[in-house]
């Protein structure tokens, strides 16, 4: 099996005596930024629909997958099956209607279904854990999540016990009292960093809440956005090429007009 080959590739790279040296240097810690890294290259890659670079990301992400498990293994807490039979465990949890006698009607019901296994998950593994009579809904939300998937994730659970507005109108309203905190620190000339970038965190946040409500990828929407900027960005870059300069040579004003020509071209 082609699986037998990596995990088999793996151990080698991993050996005490004939591995490569820097494989057998590596600890979860230090290979967690090259596995958040593949997660975002198999995002790239669908994102510009491109299936021969999906299919090279994917194994990226999966050699990501075995090396955490090489590195757990060796260490005695789990291996590779175990990775196996513990995504297979849940997913036949989660999916009762599947695997069990449980029926849902449609896509909207199923959502419901899965997060309330979720929450009782949750409740199960907190309650393992801590003392805690009634854990915290946000306790597994994880911290090293992008700051805007957190954020939506936070306020999605905050929002299954009924803490949200009760329209986005609500949201658009909490935005512009945001808006306004940032601009009374920013007019004052004496706050500081610390502050100014608290109230631009709590914009941020707003926004994020109106994505929710949307029913928008916040992530996604800004990755949209960059790809726009960067295509706009080097219309005006080739523009200036034409004309024997570079940005440094254009004035801000140059600039901007060749932005504008190249937003109606649909850049």
């Amino acid at each position: 099996m082609a699986i037998e080959r990596l995990l088999t590739l793996m151990n080698r790279l991993r050996d005490p005596r004939n591995g490569c040296p820097w494989d057998m240097e590596q600890t979860f810690r230090s290979i967690a930024p090259y596995t958040i890294e593949e997660a975002y290259e198999v995002a790239d890659a669908i994102e510009r629909n491109d299936m021969g670079a999906l299919c090279e990301e994917l194994g990226d992400l999966m050699f990501q997958v075995v090396f955490h498990s090489q590195i757990a293994a060796e260490q005695g807490a789990f291996d590779f099956d175990d990775v196996v039979a513990a995504i297979c465990d849940k997913m036949e949890r989660r999916h009762p209607h599947v695997f069990g006698e449980a029926r849902v009607a449609n896509a909207a019901q199923q959502s419901l279904a899965w997060e309330e296994i979720k929450r009782r998950e949750r409740a199960a593994r907190s309650a393992a854990d801590t003392a805690q009579s009634a854990p915290s809904i946000l306790v597994d939300v994880p911290r090293a999540l992008p700051a805007l998937t957190r954020a939506e994730k936070l306020g999605k659970r905050a929002a299954q016990v009924g803490f949200e507005w009760p329209d986005v109108g609500g949201a658009l309203d909490k935005l512009d009292e945001e808006i306004a905190e940032m601009r009374q620190e920013l007019a004052s000339g004496t706050a500081a960093a610390d502050e100014v970038a608290a109230e631009i965190g709590d914009v941020l946040f707003c926004l994020v809440n109106i994505c929710r409500y949307l029913h928008i990828d916040p992530e996604e929407s800004l990755r949209g956005t960059n790809s726009k900027f960067e295509r706009r960005f080097r219309y005006v870059e080739q523009r200036l090429s034409e004309q024997g300069r570079c940005p440094q040579q254009a004035s801000l004003e140059e600039m901007d007009a060749l932005w504008l020509e190249g937003k109606q071209l649909g850049m």
